[in-house]
């Protein structure tokens, strides 16, 4: 256990705190500037929030510019480590309120990007090259214990591992959801020529499942390290370029600083810095607490999340029960329509609804293709109707990657009497 509180250079994490906090500015202030924080945040008259967390939606008016310009300002602080605890806690609170409000543009690298903000809440990152240091309200450091670098390269290894996985069903061997997301990934037609060549989507495919877990061992081991960076600036660029994920590639890149040695890091990086070669290094057990009651029962939840659709019935590429925080990313595609009928059960009226008068497309693409959205539609249905006896039928089909339409929701079910289940499989969700 002593190998974890080792003292080892903090170069790693100081490089990376000066680009995260770069990053996720970029992020705050590319969401306004592209249209995303209108889109997603302003235009909606409410958003589909994760179920739980209907209370949080966006604040009135053009508040959201506002609130994500507060976040680009943290993140600014964060890279100059200027207050540094102060901006990651008050810039983590504010990026889970946006995370959590709303789930229409649902990303993977969200959802790292919130997990990584938390983590750096406990880490020493501004001991060095920070504004905190310069002004004198923390005292200068050049080591920390192995235990912070070895819970990123943890960190990463379960997003890469878990992502493999994922890719191992049909679907995604034959090449089927691969040609079809590089042949719209471009409207030049010599691309297009190539992307729909099945040799190249076929090896698209193979090559990222073999990435997703091979990255991690051949980052690892010196003498492959060059050829995974390589691999992995190959990887990412594409996706950067392709497929048009916000700043994931560049994110993804970062966690590489911490699988060379933090001398490397050093000269690379910190030229000025001191070495700490040679110096007597003694354990330091800052954090043992932190690891022991906190970071040890992280990562079993983050080992359990991502298994947990396999205790609950049915295939979760169809019910998307277990989908969310599993790294299951960039997986399938799915297309479907719905309508929902309401019975007056006093009248026995029953009328179309149209959900068209409140909903952007994105949220009724959504709304035809995910069950909770659907149920959580259905609750505010029947908050609209203020008590009235109605009943809510949903008629609801799916296609994933483009196959034949199969009904999702069960026709026969009265919805407006659905209830969520958090853990388990929702019986109006049908089963093939």
């Amino acid at each position: 256990m002593k190998t974890l509180f080792k003292e080892i250079d903090n170069s790693p994490l100081i490089v990376f705190r000066i680009f995260f906090g770069f990053l996720v500015a970029c992020e705050s202030f590319g969401a306004i500037l592209t249209g995303w924080v209108k889109r997603v945040l302003i235009d909606p008259q409410f958003t589909f929030s994760f179920i739980g967390f209907e209370w949080l939606q966006p604040l009135p008016g053009y508040g959201m510019y506002w609130y994500f310009i507060t976040m680009g300002f943290f993140g600014l602080a964060i890279m100059l480590g200027y207050r540094y605890r102060i901006a990651i806690i008050c810039y983590t609170v504010l990026w889970a309120g946006a995370y959590f409000m709303q789930k229409t543009a649902y990303n993977n690298h969200y959802y790292l990007l919130l997990l990584i903000s938390f983590l750096m809440i406990f880490f020493p990152a501004n001991r060095y090259a920070s504004m905190d240091v310069k002004q004198k309200r923390v005292k200068e450091k050049k080591t920390m214990p192995y235990w912070i670098s070895l819970l990123f390269i943890i960190q990463v290894a379960i997003v890469y591992v878990f992502a493999s996985i994922a890719k191992l069903y049909p679907d995604w061997l034959d090449g089927t959801f691969t040609r079809n997301l590089l042949a719209d990934s471009t409207n030049k037609m010599i691309l297009k020529e190539l992307f729909l060549q099945k040799w190249f989507y076929m090896f698209i495919a193979y090559m990222g499942i073999i990435f997703d877990l091979l990255i991690v061992p051949l980052l690892l081991f010196k003498r492959t390290r060059i050829i995974a960076l390589i691999a992995s600036l190959s990887f990412h660029l594409f996706n950067a370029v392709f497929l048009e994920i916000g700043i994931f590639p560049f994110f993804a890149l970062t966690f590489a600083l911490f699988f060379y040695e933090p001398e490397t890091i050093r000269r690379i990086f910190l030229k000025k810095k001191p070495s700490v070669i040679g110096e007597t290094l003694q354990p330091s057990f800052y954090g043992k607490k932190i690891v022991y009651f906190l970071m040890i029962p992280y990562l079993i939840v983050q080992l359990l999340l991502p298994i947990r659709h396999h205790f609950i019935e049915g295939d979760v590429l169809w019910t998307e029960e277990g989908h969310r925080l599993s790294w299951r990313m960039m997986l399938r595609e799915r297309n479907g329509y719905i309508i929902i009928k309401i019975k007056d059960l006093k009248t026995g009226q029953e009328s179309i609804y149209n959900y068209g008068k409140n909903l952007t497309d994105k949220q009724a693409h959504n709304l035809a293709t995910k069950p909770d959205f659907i149920w959580q539609y259905c609750q505010r249905i029947k908050k609209e109707y203020k008590g009235k006896p109605i009943a809510i039928h949903i008629d609801c089909k799916n296609s994933i990657n483009r196959k034949e339409y199969k009904t999702l929701i069960d026709p026969n079910f009265d919805m407006a009497k659905a209830e969520w289940d958090y853990f388990g499989h929702n019986e109006w969700i049908l089963l093939y």
